[in-house]
């Protein structure tokens, strides 16, 4: 189980990436569609305005069960630990524990 501060702290990161998101996509819009490169340099110092956090690849894929970030699975969204408990417990459909 992950701490809980690291839970909080996650989902405090995911809000300010939600908040950011619209400007720091019409600022990167507007570097691509300038021409002269004084003027990708003025936009490029008002991307670095912007808050560190609220860049989408500073978050991390977390399971939602406890909040483990090492061996998610991204298509349960879990953890390799919670996938093979609820394998086990036939709580995942389709899924079977392999054999050969």
């Amino acid at each position: 189980m992950a701490k809980e501060g690291m839970k909080e702290r996650e989902k405090r990161k995911v809000q300010l990436v939600h908040k950011y998101r619209n400007k720091r996509e019409a600022i990167k819009k507007a570097i691509n569609s300038s021409n002269s490169f004084k003027r990708q340099l003025e936009i490029q110092e008002q991307l670095q305005k912007l808050p560190r956090r609220s860049a989408k690849s500073k978050l991390r894929n977390r399971c939602w069960l406890t909040g483990r970030s090492r061996g998610f699975y991204r298509d349960f969204g879990l953890s390799r630990h919670v996938l093979r408990e609820m394998t086990h417990q036939c709580l995942l459909p389709g899924i079977t524990k392999a054999s050969w």
